[in-house]
């Protein structure tokens, strides 16, 4: 799995004209559907962070709160100094970028780039500038007095960037803007985003349901469920030290197994499968550790979930962490059934012995262990790269 394009260095290198974000205690409800519940998620100056999760997890709508579209039932919303809870979204003096990129079709481009400084009254020369300076930023120059139709999706996508930075946001929101793009074309215009904030010094809240996307851009991700925050991480610590059983399936490829806890030592849990086979992992934890240089995590102590002897747990581990079985670590027998090849990885699928799935992935050219003609293999995993947390797998 990769993580965040170039990120390094400390967030103080990213804070150029951007403004912090401040979210305490928001609500949202719709009747009796709840939103948001009780949301706080504080973003510092220059900082890119995504809201990650499912359809109807409220990343949306904890946005158009920032924005001004929606009101928020209860909670505050700060950015910088000024609380912003009741001001309108003109008043916000924030970016915006849409999926369907909201061009005016009957504008050229240049007018499409031009029309908030046009609303913030600048001078015909300075709003001349400023738009050929933003078109040269995102690659278009020569581009102005063509009309959104003319162009290509991606070509729209950056004139939709280049209207919501050409005032010099200090706060740029993105509502799933690559979300009509291809995948190749999705992944080019990732690496523009996060290269113009950059650029730009901006602070970016940035909506996805795609959580490569996330983890790819994004300085720290916040993981949403049912209008709840369940974790806001770095993209490493989140894919490495999910802190509960729905981060870990939610964000990225894993397997899940159920079994009985039978001895709980210190921060390793054994657990004994259906099949009689016993694994061990570490007891996830609350808190995530702080990743060494990283400012983004407040907290480096790490509290353990309680598990105790006969209760029902679930071993996380991902699949490239499968491998031979060695003496010493945990091992389970397979059967695999199918290998999906994707170019640099093959993705192997079966079950154990009770029927549970298991999914294995090695280097596509990796000839040194593969299963038997019949499917079979006993595969393993250190104790350190499998998480168990209390209860069921909750897929359905």
């Amino acid at each position: 799995m990769d993580f965040a394009l170039g990120r390094l260095g400390s967030r103080e290198r990213l804070a150029g004209r951007g403004a912090a974000v401040r979210v305490d205690r928001v609500a949202k409800s719709y009747g009796a559907v709840r939103a948001v519940q009780q949301v706080s998620i504080g973003v510092a100056a220059g900082e890119f962070v995504s809201l990650l999760g499912p359809s109807g997890s409220g990343k949306t709508t904890l946005l158009m709160m920032i924005a001004g579209f929606e009101t928020p039932d209860a909670g505050t919303l700060h950015i910088g100094d000024r609380d912003v809870t009741q001001a309108e979204p003109n008043e916000r003096n924030l970016g915006m970028v849409f999926q369907r990129y909201a061009l005016f079709p009957h504008l050229t481009v240049a007018d499409n780039i031009a029309f908030p400084l046009k609303m913030r009254k600048l001078a015909r020369a300075d709003i001349a500038h400023k738009v050929e300076a933003a078109l040269a930023r995102v690659r278009l120059a020569g581009y102005g007095e063509r009309k959104p139709d003319q162009l290509s999706g991606g070509q729209q996508q950056r004139v939709a960037l280049a209207r919501a930075t050409v005032f010099d946001p200090p706060v740029i929101l993105m509502d799933e803007p690559l979300g009509a793009l291809d995948k190749k074309l999705r992944e080019q215009m990732q690496i523009e985003i996060k290269q113009l904030q950059r650029e730009l010094g901006a602070t970016v809240v940035y909506v996805t349901h795609d959580q490569q996307e996330a983890l790819t851009m994004s300085d720290r991700v916040a993981v949403m469920n049912h209008g709840r925050i369940e974790q806001l991480s770095a993209p490493q610590v989140l894919y490495d030290r999910p802190l509960s059983m729905f981060v870990a399936d939610f964000v990225g490829d894993t397997n899940l197994l159920r079994g009985t806890v039978r001895t709980v030592e210190g921060d390793v849990a054994t657990l004994e499968l259906a099949t009689g086979e016993k694994v061990q992992g570490r007891v996830a934890s609350t808190t995530p550790p702080k990743p060494t240089g990283d400012a983004s995590e407040v907290d480096s102590a790490v509290s353990m979930r309680e598990l105790r002897t006969g209760d029902i747990a679930s071993l996380c581990i991902r699949p490239e962490r499968l491998g031979p079985a060695i003496e010493g670590q945990s091992r389970i027998f397979a059967r695999f059934a199918d290998a999906i090849y994707v170019g640099p990885d093959l993705t192997l699928v079966g079950s154990i012995g009770d029927g549970q799935p298991l999914r294995l992935r090695i280097g596509s050219r990796d000839q040194a262990w593969r299963p038997g003609v019949d499917g079979g293999l006993v595969v393993g995993w250190r104790t350190e790269d499998a998480i168990v947390f209390p209860g069921e797998p909750e897929r359905t």
